[in-house]
């Protein structure tokens, strides 16, 4: 058997339907290269999607393999609970540093879910240490998506991913995206459960200004501010989740630097993907002084936080962090992407030509087709992204949604192959 075959043998895949690989199989990556991956024939495709939007600097950086074979040999895993190392206390220190300042705790994790999961977890917690016990419930947008766990996909709009597992979910209340009503109407429906429930909400949870699986939905930044706003009147937590928006992504490191930062103070930012550039497992959820404190106390008051997972803080992964990082400052990344942002936005004009709608936020751009012109049953997703590998891009759309969730590291002629091809598969669709 090749490998193919084996792959079908033994391997089940996610979000994918298993038959299909009876006829088109998995493509098997046998190298990668900076924005390029390469098969077992070498043909190249260009990972316009980084790799499910984690990919930042590059396949292979040399200087994450460096930071990879250095660290692996010094101090490979060690559990995180009484015991600690220099690479989990030099990340925590940076991303303390690149953070708004009311930031001040790392609390690590393993994988974007989780990194929501422990804002969420740790907001409940802290209404009860506060006399609170009724603020167990959430809000969020119900076109948001934080997740695949339980607790993340309960405070996620329910739609094809996971309205089969809807029986597990905790209640919670979802609030309207400004995604086809204004923002003032989005505003009033939110304000309205913030009046009425407040006394039972422990916190509010978006992804600011860019909604990626909810079909990579671009909203205002006025929105958030006013959002912001809404919680601190009413007296909940703000969780803004940056798992997919930061490190560069929409142009600033952080979404919520697009926003005014006297009015957006969050009390958790949850981040993952882009923190290692892909390369390794890494969650981090970072919170506030007002937060920590209040499980700071005497080990019989029960306030320790009970959370762990056995890849907490996992060495290898937290000096990648660190080479990311550096590679941020080093290459004078935040900067040098400007000129591409700048022609990713020229060059998405001629996409209007299709009569489709485009939508673009730094180095994420969305191309929605008119969904009236397709049913389930066609599966046009499916066959675009079969289109796209015939074109040597990858391109994976959410329904109707052509999207692009590039890497940091593209050149001009790099993205203007891309974008040339995604107009040769879209205008087949369109």
């Amino acid at each position: 058997m090749n490998l193919q075959e084996k792959d079908f043998k033994y391997v089940w895949h996610p979000y994918t339907q298993m038959k299909d690989c009876e006829t088109n199989p998995p493509l098997v990556i046998k190298r990668a290269e900076g924005a390029k991956l390469f098969d077992e024939e070498d043909n190249f495709y260009y990972d316009t999607i980084s790799s499910w939007w984690c990919n930042i600097h590059g396949h292979n950086h040399p200087k994450i393999v460096k930071a990879i074979n250095e660290q692996l040999k010094k101090l490979d895993h060690t559990l995180f609970a009484g015991f600690t190392h220099e690479p989990a206390i030099l990340l925590a220190e940076k991303l303390v540093e690149i953070t708004p300042p009311h930031f001040t705790k790392v609390f690590y994790s393993d994988n974007g879910s989780t990194a929501v999961e422990v804002a969420l977890k740790m907001s409940l917690q802290y209404w009860s240490f506060h006399d609170k016990p009724k603020r167990t419930k959430f809000v969020s947008l119900d076109y948001g998506y934080h997740g695949d766990t339980v607790g993340t996909m309960s405070v996620s709009g329910v739609d094809l991913f996971n309205e089969v597992f809807q029986p597990l979910f905790f209640d919670s209340f979802k609030a309207k995206t400004p995604y086809n009503i204004s923002v003032s109407e989005a505003l009033l429906d939110l304000e309205d459960i913030l009046k009425n429930h407040h006394d039972e909400l422990a916190a509010f949870i978006l992804e600011p200004l860019l909604m990626g699986a909810g079909g990579m939905i671009i909203y205002p930044k006025e929105y958030l501010e006013k959002a912001a706003e809404l919680c601190k009147q009413y007296n909940i937590h703000l969780i803004v989740d940056e798992v997919a928006t930061g490190f560069g992504r929409t142009g600033k490191m952080f979404a919520i630097e697009h926003c005014d930062q006297t009015i957006v103070q969050p009390d958790f930012i949850c981040i993952s993907k882009g923190v290692t550039s892909g390369t390794l497992p890494l969650a981090v959820t970072l919170t506030t002084d007002a937060i920590y404190e209040t499980f700071y106390d005497d080990y019989e008051n029960k306030k320790t936080f009970y959370h762990g997972h056995t890849y907490t803080a996992n060495p290898i992964a937290c000096a990648v962090g660190l080479a990311t990082l550096k590679i941020f400052k080093d290459e004078d990344v935040l900067n040098k992407i400007i000129p591409i942002t700048e022609q990713l936005a020229k060059g998405l004009e001629r996409f209007s030509d299709l009569g489709v709608a485009i939508r673009q936020l730094g180095m994420v751009a969305a191309i929605e087709l008119d969904c009236q012109k397709f049913s389930f049953k066609d599966r046009i997703g499916y066959h675009i992204y079969q289109a796209g590998l015939k074109e040597n891009i990858i391109l994976r759309p959410l329904g109707n949604v052509v999207y692009l969730y590039l890497p940091l590291c593209l050149t001009a002629d790099d993205l203007e192959f891309i974008l040339d091809k995604t107009y040769k598969v879209v205008k087949q669709y369109a």
